[in-house]
């Protein structure tokens, strides 16, 4: 009976020493937090690579040269901004019909600001690049496209090719997936952009021909 009152005993002293060691809650102990950071979704309405939140035009039309704050590129004055784009079939640098009225409108353009110029870049699609062209970022091909629309202003409008500059990228400037094939058509192209930028209508109408709509005499 003694050892058993014994042990019951020992039993509740291990059971005090136990819970004393335990470490109380203390109500004024904080409780850790983690900050877990929000991705927020970048919202761009009009496709110009500016989101809606500092975009000032947020409904520029697709394929219009933006400025730095998303609206419609002027210029640092007023004159021409006037892109060109013209495709072609694989493995060709013939300009179709289709895209030679096109640079009949560009011309006419560069006619009337005689003293605007225009950069013309060609590409290619990556069937159409060799292993070699791909580390020099060019091919001939490429070129070739760029030239033969500098040409075509050259020879069929008397565009000075001094206010003309050809460059070529290959493969390396894509505007569309080349998993498909209605992609790699839309890589095999030419892009062009023409200008004329003035800072004043005083100093536009200096370098700017004006064409007037002749008319019947009056008897």
């Amino acid at each position: 009976m003694k050892i058993k009152s014994r042990n019951t005993l020992l039993t509740l002293v291990s059971a005090l020493i136990l819970t004393a060691c335990q470490t109380p809650i203390s109500h004024n102990q904080t409780t850790q937090t983690i900050d877990i950071p929000v991705v927020e979704a970048t919202l761009d309405s009009d496709g110009d690579d500016y989101s809606d939140h500092i975009d000032m035009c947020p409904g520029t039309p697709i394929n219009v040269v933006t400025d730095e704050r998303g609206c419609p590129f002027t210029g640092m004055g007023i004159g021409l901004k006037m892109e060109y784009r013209g495709f072609f079939a694989k493995g060709s640098s013939e300009l179709s019909k289709e895209y030679q009225l096109e640079l009949d409108k560009v011309a006419q353009k560069l006619q009337e600001y005689y003293t605007a110029t225009m950069r013309i870049e060609g590409h290619a699609s990556t069937d159409e690049v060799s292993a070699t062209d791909a580390v020099l970022q060019t091919n001939a091909l490429a070129s070739n496209r760029a030239l033969i629309v500098k040409n075509y202003l050259v020879l069929k409008h008397q565009i000075s090719p001094e206010r003309l500059s050809t460059t070529s990228y290959g493969a390396k400037q894509p505007i569309a997936s080349s998993d498909t094939e209605e992609g790699k058509s839309m890589n095999r192209r030419v892009y062009g952009i023409a200008t004329a930028d003035f800072d004043t209508e005083e100093e536009m109408s200096m370098n700017r021909r004006v064409y007037e709509v002749a008319t019947e005499p009056k008897d």
